[in-house]
């Protein structure tokens, strides 16, 4: 096909070598003009605007609890709407429910694979889907009387890995993201593809869905080093954001949903407005040289939490672009993280086999 493609354009540009070196010059042109209106706007530095607020005082934060229980590298994790429990997945095949107060285990379901790189809670907090090597998304309704694996269902099958899920604003839709540079939209009830995503040029690594009252968007990082933004509705990217150097991780959206963060291999994390069309923040230190694989924000979006290689989380002011402090938490890579529904506690889960819960 994509030979057939080149051929047609070499044989074009054989017959109209003038008309397609205009056009190419043109789409520079334009692309200078767009950058030049582009700028024009960016007035104001956003960490020059932070610097008038005042710093974040005795930001107090400790570990609480530990959950220990998995075999292998702990690589997923959500809370739940109740703010109390947290489902996550591991290297080893299992999925863990956690009650984050008590730290006991409530169940443990066995995949058919190794490497659950995904899992999400239901917003109804009765139901949690995951999937990984197994390309994938297997959804298990949670009830105390029944064993959740009698009643599982796959919804979602890539020609990948799965490497993330999130439930739309209802448990009827999940969207997935794959190893086989898509993402998609499922309904549940009949695990039928709604609508898919195409666009990524490398592995989708991440998902996250706007939290505004409309919810129709949706953010997607990847291996090809941008971000992109979808309309569920059409399928269709609306806006791309580059910037990265390498694999970006993980997305998060701001409290709002006019921004969203990314954590990447480079080492950095960024702040990018989808008003300004553009990224307003970089979030980084000469000291810091391994790679962010997880972020998350505060409920008021002050500050932003990333896990990286190096066994630590560092606390940003997400406003000033400043490191407010660092947490030593874990004996291995920090894989993935969480804020809890009302902002009280932070999850960290790493391939240390262990989660810890922080207030």
């Amino acid at each position: 096909m994509y030979a057939e493609i080149n051929m047609a354009t070499e044989a074009l540009r054989a017959e109209n070598p003038d008309s397609i070196e205009a056009l190419s010059r043109e789409a520079e042109s334009l692309k200078a003009r767009l950058s030049e209106e582009k700028a024009k706007l960016n007035d104001l530095d956003y960490c020059v605007i932070g610097q008038r607020l005042e710093s974040l005082q005795n930001f107090n934060i400790k570990p609480r609890r530990t959950l220990k229980g998995h075999q292998g590298k702990v690589l997923c994790m959500d809370w739940s709407s109740d703010k109390r429990h947290i489902v996550s997945s591991s290297q080893d095949g299992k999925m863990l429910i956690w009650d984050a107060f008590t730290t006991n285990k409530e169940h443990a379901i066995t995949m058919p694979t190794t490497w659950v790189m995904a899992c999400s809670y239901g917003p109804s907090g009765n139901v949690v889907a995951c999937g990984g090597l197994d390309n994938k998304c297997t959804l298990y309704p949670l009830s105390m009387e029944e064993d959740p694996a009698t009643k599982k269902k796959a919804v979602a099958t890539h020609t990948s890995y799965l490497s993330c899920c999130s439930f739309t604003s209802s448990d009827h839709q999940i969207l997935t993201g794959s190893g086989d540079s898509t993402c998609a939209l499922w309904d549940v009830e009949n695990a039928q593809l709604i609508q898919s995503f195409h666009g990524h040029a490398g592995d989708v690594m991440s998902i996250d869905l706007s939290p505004t009252e409309t919810g129709n968007i949706f953010v997607s990082g990847g291996c090809d080093k941008v971000a992109m933004v979808w309309d569920m509705r059409t399928g269709d990217c609306v806006q791309v954001f580059d910037g990265h150097e390498s694999d970006i991780n993980s997305v998060k959206f701001y409290p709002s949903g006019d921004a969203f963060a990314t954590g990447s291999d480079d080492a950095t994390c960024r702040l990018f407005d989808l008003r300004a069309d553009r990224e307003v923040n970089c979030y980084k230190k000469d000291s810091i040289i391994f790679g962010c694989n997880a972020v998350d924000f505060s409920v008021s979006g002050r500050v932003l939490f990333g896990g990286y290689n190096d066994y630590t989380v560092n606390v940003w002011d997400a406003l000033k672009g400043t490191r407010i402090t660092i947490l030593y938490c874990h004996d291995n890579r920090v894989s993935c993280l969480g804020v809890s529904p009302d902002g009280t506690s932070l999850c960290t889960g790493s391939w240390d086999y262990t989660l810890r819960v922080w207030a």
